[in-house]
This record gives structure tokens, C-alpha cells and sequence, in this order.
């Protein structure tokens, strides 16, 4: 796997979790916001900033985007990147978009990442 290009966002995130059914709106404008909706429950991982008062969260995640786009069909992509975090004893919370994926780590955390991802051969940048 050739190493990838990463970019560290620069906003703290948080994951939100509302009843299934709930009807949530991802802000905008932003470098990144998701919403799931499953049958057990509504998701929504945006900014700390743009957190709805009446989510359950889980505050204080970093944001790493992979830069390239690859087709959904290329194997070994996501787990280039999360081997290395897997190894570093990070905990994640991984996703996709139609273009590329986003994996999220605890603050605390990021430091470390990082530096697991450029030792596994990767390229992180962060954002100022």
C-alpha cells in the first residue's frame, strides 16, 4: 500500500446519540459532519461547537481525513490506517464517505497517532 496523505482537522469533535427516528440536521458550513440514521439509534458526529443541547455525547475527538480518493473497490485503504492505531493501542471511530474516510481518536490520543501513522509510513498534516 503506497503511504497516503492525511490531514489532522483542526476542530475538536464530538459523537452524538439521539432515540431512532430523531430527526437531526449535520451542520453546515464545515470541514466535516455525519449523520447516521440506524434502527437502533441516530448518530451525529460534528464540531463541539454544533452539538444539539439535547444529544448524549461523547466529547473530545480529533478528526484525521485521508486525502486521496480511491474507488470503493481498491483494498487495504482504511486498514493501512488503522493497523498502525490498532498497534499504538488507540481506540477509534472510523467512517466512510463516497470519496474517502474519515477516522476520528480521542484528543488525547492525537499526538500519538500521528505519530504512529508517520512512522507506519503515512504523510499527517495538520490543519493551523
Amino acid at each position: 500500500m503506497p503511504a497516503l496523505s492525511l490531514s489532522l482537522l483542526k476542530a475538536s469533535y464530538a459523537i452524538c446519540r439521539f432515540p431512532a427516528g430523531s430527526s437531526v440536521t449535520a451542520p453546515s458550513p464545515g470541514p466535516f459532519s455525519l449523520v447516521v440514521q440506524a434502527v437502533e439509534e441516530t448518530t451525529l458526529v460534528c464540531p463541539l461547537d454544533h452539538v444539539p443541547s439535547e444529544a448524549e455525547i461523547d466529547a473530545g475527538w480529533r478528526c484525521f481525513r485521508i486525502e486521496q480518493s480511491f474507488d470503493s473497490s481498491v483494498p487495504g485503504i482504511l486498514a493501512s490506517v488503522l493497523a498502525p492505531l490498532a498497534g499504538a493501542g488507540i481506540g477509534i471511530f472510523a467512517t466512510s464517505t463516497f470519496s474517502t474516510d474519515y477516522v476520528l481518536v480521542k484528543a488525547n490520543d492525537a499526538d500519538k497517532a500521528t505519530e504512529a501513522l508517520r512512522n507506519a509510513g503515512h504523510i499527517v498534516r495538520t490543519e493551523d
